[in-house]
């Protein structure tokens, strides 16, 4: 009121107050000059409070999380999202989103679908991202042929082959498929071995393996009409089936055998740095396995990576998805030999059917995306992905969109961790110079004690629903920043709060500060350090660390970045 007050004492002087002379002139030079003042008033507010944001997770103004109700109704009868999805980001950052539609939400927030795609566009992505995948299976499956070829050969050449046939060389028994799992009868289904040995042209084995469905476009394009109602008829089924990926898989199989090599020069789906979803991602016309000795090389030792991290997964998804722990034992070893499982005879059939899931994805990843191929750290990244999403390649796209920010963790070069670190470095040092100072003190400044949070993201820090909250709004805040909402003005402001691509190393820097009293009075040393950060697990309030990331977000974000 008194900015106003000044306003109007401004327009009278200039107008020579009420009495004056001037008419219409008068007039407009009062309207002109009040309105200018009035834009004048609204810029000094809100530069004033620029520095005052307050937080989306605060206390006091924390919403409740995306509701279904509310989910459908920020769609147009077109099937596009209000406004671009600014309502949709802002409330996924105040809130998160309700569990029974993360499976609906997250392929907008890992950027699978565009903001402002319409449903007809989301269903043709969805068709070449089902097709995509399971070019990327197949092609494992031809990847292991292959090595399985060379090492038959290497064997006959040094060691032979025993009486039961199995390769005795210790190059085969590492390649996956001489598995455990030919003691148990499985009748309806062959072995993964049997399948691959008739790629070369001889047959399929089984009748049970010509099994196709939409995805028919990664065979020969010449099908009769009783193959195509059958198509349909099996691709009913795999909706109804609770374990999806194994006849996805199969399907695969049944694709190796069947094709062979004439559909050698199908397009192979390749990351590409602008990719998410299949239209942006760059297509290679060399589908088959690059026959060299490097080549092979890399990809069976991902396979046993993946592998062993697979069936070493924890189970603390299970009482979040209880629908996916319920899987019968039978279904569960078809899942193993779809993928080549061994070593899985201790554990449950959900465990099994989680594991043959993480192996089919990630030994695909390695694939799409060989630059990074497999490192260990990334199954944590996927396990809660694979909770929520019940198709294996809705579940693979979601993933490829999360990783192309996490991929920079798993570099050789370790350059993006290095960045990272040491964003996370300079936070504190901003924030608390007596901390950072401290930490100088330690040797310990570089912030190698929350290695373990950048990698995996908080995930073995938080519990399962407080990562999943937390990634979500990280998410959504990378969302915002890739569809340009971020860089409007009038969009930004109606987020409430600056986003950035790095809110988790803002996180990980609260943390820190959180723990900073404890650290100055009581720590001497590193390792001192890093074992409390360990200890963090399930003592983090989500909301207040999110609150916290804000607040340093605000004040040292044009700093930082």
């Amino acid at each position: 009121m008194w900015a106003w007050g000044c306003v109007e004492r401004v327009a009278a002087g200039l107008l020579g107050g009420p009495l004056a002379g001037g008419g219409r002139w008068n007039t407009a030079v009062a309207v002109g000059v009040t309105a200018a003042a009035g834009l004048a008033v609204v810029a000094i507010v809100v530069s004033s409070r620029r520095g005052g944001l307050k937080s989306p997770w605060w206390r006091r103004r924390r919403k409740a999380p995306l509701t279904a109700q509310e989910w459908r109704a920020l769609f147009t009868p077109e099937g596009k999202l209000e406004d671009g999805g600014v309502k949709l980001l802002k409330k996924v950052r105040s809130g998160g989103i309700e569990p029974s539609i993360r499976a609906l939400v997250w392929p907008f927030l890992l950027g699978v679908y565009s903001l402002d795609s319409s449903e007809a566009e989301r269903d043709a992505i969805k068709a070449k991202n089902r097709k995509g995948y399971l070019l990327l299976r197949k092609h494992c499956l031809r990847k292991y042929a292959y090595s399985m070829e060379e090492s038959k050969q290497s064997s006959n050449k040094t060691a032979g082959i025993n009486p039961e046939g199995s390769i005795s060389s210790e190059k085969g028994e590492e390649s996956g498929c001489v598995s455990s799992v030919e003691s148990e009868e499985v009748p309806e289904n062959p072995s993964v071995e049997e399948a691959i040995s008739t790629e070369e042209g001889n047959p399929c084995p089984s009748t049970e393996l010509e099994l196709q469905d939409d995805t028919s476009g990664t065979k020969p394009e010449k099908m009769d009409e009783n193959q195509s109602s059958s198509s349909s008829s099996n691709e009913e089924e795999i909706e109804r089936s609770d374990v999806t990926h194994v006849e996805a898989s199969h399907k695969d199989l049944a694709s190796v055998c069947e094709s062979s090599l004439e559909d050698g020069q199908e397009s192979l789906p390749r990351y590409l740095h602008t990719g998410g979803n299949m239209d942006d991602i760059e297509l290679s016309k060399a589908a088959r396995p690059v026959k060299s000795a490097r080549a092979v090389e890399d990809f069976e030792t991902w396979q046993r990576i993946i592998r062993l991290d697979a069936v070493r997964a924890n189970d603390e998804w299970v009482s979040y998805s209880p629908s996916k722990a319920s899987v019968s034992r039978e279904k569960a070893i078809e899942s193993a030999k779809a993928v080549c499982l061994k070593d899985y005879e201790h554990l449950e059939p959900y465990r099994i059917h989680h594991a043959s899931r993480l192996v089919a994805i990630l030994e695909a990843y390695a694939i799409y995306d060989q630059e990074i191929g497999y490192c260990q750290g990334m199954s944590d990244l996927l396990a809660p992905l694979l909770a929520v999403l019940e198709e294996d390649d809705e579940a693979f796209w979601c993933f490829a969109g999360f990783m192309r920010k996490a991929r920079h963790n798993f570099r050789l070069d370790e350059v993006g961790i290095r960045r990272q670190l040491n964003m996370v470095a300079r936070i504190i040092k901003y924030k608390d110079f007596h901390l950072y100072r401290h930490l100088e003190m330690l040797q310990a400044e570089d912030c190698f004690f929350v290695y373990r949070m950048v990698v995996v993201m908080f995930r073995r820090e938080l519990t399962f629903e407080q990562t999943l909250c937390l990634w979500e709004v990280m998410w959504a805040d990378q969302a915002a920043n890739r569809s340009g909402i971020a860089k409007s003005p009038w969009r930004r402001m109606r987020l409430g709060a600056p986003a950035t691509d790095d809110l988790l190393l803002y996180a990980i820097a609260a943390s820190v500060l959180q723990k900073r009293k404890l650290i100055i009075e009581s720590y001497s040393s590193m390792d001192e350090i890093i074992r409390e950060c360990n200890s963090m697990a399930g003592q983090l309030d989500i909301w207040k660390l999110l609150d916290d990331a804000h607040d340093l977000v605000v004040k040292l974000h044009d700093r930082i970045e």
